[in-house]
């Protein structure tokens, strides 16, 4: 880091022992991403729960190139169980921007919206024309809302365009209630 770790504590008496634990957590962050900026660690007493037991709240604020990443976890009755928790969903957040800078994030084809133009019930399959003309083929399976069985001809449908083996076909088809005057 280039900035030393900062570990404060609000509500309770500074713990030798806590700092080393969030010291050993915190180095733990910079096996998956070395360039972590700086990191600030904020373990505290909520008073407020009398009837529970001291609840407690464990706030980290990362700073990375090309953003900051926050993680609170609040009101558990043991620290070190609050600590293990904020750190693990800080290690999740960190790994998901890492995935992102990267470019390794799934990106999702674009939904499409078209007509239903054919059904043939009994084998349980359909065609879409979509908005260029080309048809689409589908299956029963495919069909993500209604039920097949609630389809029809001319009803508007959303789906993902995917390569089949015969050609382009329809995948996650849904089909919406229609609009008026549709």
């Amino acid at each position: 880091m280039q900035i030393p770790l900062q570990v404060s504590f609000q509500g309770m008496a500074r713990s030798d022992a806590l700092v080393a634990a969030v010291e050993e957590k915190a180095s733990k962050l910079e096996r998956y991403f070395d360039r972590i900026t700086s990191c600030r660690v904020v373990l505290a007493v909520d008073g407020r729960h009398h009837r529970h037991g001291r609840q407690y709240r464990v706030r980290i604020d990362l700073t990375v190139p090309g953003g900051e990443i926050a993680v609170t976890r609040e009101h558990h009755e043991d620290v070190h169980v609050a600590l293990r928790d904020a750190f693990d969903a800080a290690r999740r957040r960190l790994e998901d921007h890492v995935r992102a800078q990267r470019g390794d994030v799934k990106r999702h084809a674009p939904e499409s919206t078209g007509r239903i133009a054919r059904l043939d019930a009994a084998a349980g399959i359909g065609f879409i024309v979509a908005p260029d003309g080309r048809e689409l083929y589908f299956s029963r399976e495919n069909v993500v809302a209604p039920p097949f069985e609630h389809l029809a001809v001319g009803m508007t449908v959303h789906f993902l365009e995917d390569a089949g083996a015969e050609g382009p076909q329809a995948k996650r088809v849904s089909a919406h209630r229609r609009a008026p005057g549709d």
